[in-house]
């Protein structure tokens, strides 16, 4: 397995799915790491390659440019055999010219054509794409969910830092008149309740993200504070089970949120809380299956049924990235 200072390269096997001919790229960047993935021309995951991220555009771009080179590289792959690039990147994306703004946790706030700045930067004339993150996140849940048909309606609801949804509905992209479709976490949750940093009070992300977990149950030793508050709670600290079923009831509003506006057939949980893995998922069912058990109506409706976890083996970011970088169109 090749490694370099500061990186990480892998490669793997993990089948995602039939595309088009050939190999493109995903990339995934986040807050902190930026997350590449080579996908072959069968669907497959050839490898994948991280970094840190740096941010603002200059960065962004040294990092997109660095991860794409290492795998073709490790791969034996001249650029101009990648039939595109995609990169999932946080903020208000313009899909069609490659723009991004309001990106402010990557250090991009104006707007700026991420696209032909990549582009420039690779150059052989490879194909870039850029999708917003969310977007290109329920592309990649879509090809991986062990489903047969592979759903048509889902949401990939991220909880992260902060909390949003990607929505495929009919199997297109839902992004919104304004590109903001999915913003569930700036919803009212809580009337007059936490002051959120978008201005309102009370909103879905002050309860149900990351950043929500850490405030509440802040970790004694550098563990994600999600995995120490999960672990307490299975230890039986009355006050650690308290906030974990106010968190799971947080996440279950957002999941009720998703299916009654969208009827989504799944809503795949992500996001850096998913790595509490199966214990995520048992108590936002069981708050789920409580929640229905009063209401005939939302019984009828299976919402703990709908609820499943990213695979943990596979980048669904940067998955679909690659697709978005090969030009499927969905």
């Amino acid at each position: 397995m090749p490694t370099r200072t500061g990186t990480t390269s892998t490669t793997t096997g993990t089948r995602v799915g039939p595309g088009p001919a050939g190999w493109s790229v995903g990339v995934d960047v986040g807050g902190t790491k930026v997350l590449a993935a080579l996908l072959a021309a069968d669907g497959a995951v050839a490898g994948t390659h991280r970094i840190p991220t740096v941010r603002g555009p200059d960065g962004l771009v040294a990092a997109v440019r660095t991860c794409v080179r290492a795998l073709a590289a490790d791969h034996g792959l001249p650029l101009d055999a990648l039939s595109g690039v995609g990169v999932g990147v946080p903020g208000v994306v313009d899909p069609a010219t490659g723009s991004v703004e309001h990106a402010v946790n990557v250090g991009v706030e104006h707007p700026f054509r991420m696209a032909d700045a990549i582009a420039a930067a690779l150059g052989d004339g490879v194909p870039v794409r850029v999708e917003n993150d969310l977007n290109a996140a329920v592309l990649g849940a879509a090809h991986t969910v062990d489903a047969v048909p592979t759903p048509r309606d889902l949401a990939f609801l991220a909880l992260g830092t902060g909390v949003a949804a990607g929505l495929l509905l009919d199997g297109t992209l839902r992004r919104g008149a304004r590109r903001a479709a999915g913003e569930v976490g700036h919803l009212t949750l809580v009337p007059d309740g936490l002051p959120c940093a978008c201005g309102q009070r009370g909103c879905v992300e002050q309860y149900a993200s990351g950043r929500a977990l850490q405030a509440a149950w802040p970790s004694p030793d550098g563990r994600p504070a999600p995995l120490v508050l999960f672990a307490d709670a299975a230890a039986g600290d009355a006050r650690a089970m308290a906030v974990r079923d106010r968190f799971a009831w947080a996440v279950a509003g957002a999941v009720r949120i998703l299916v009654l506006t969208c009827d989504v057939d799944r809503v795949v949980l992500g996001g850096g809380v998913s790595g509490v893995g199966e214990p995520l998922l048992e108590a936002v069912r069981a708050e789920l299956a409580r929640e229905t058990a009063a209401s005939p109506f939302l019984a009828s409706l299976r919402l703990a049924e709908r609820v499943h976890l990213a695979p943990r083996d596979v980048p669904v970011g940067a998955v679909g990235a690659a697709l978005v970088g090969r030009g499927e169109v969905v």
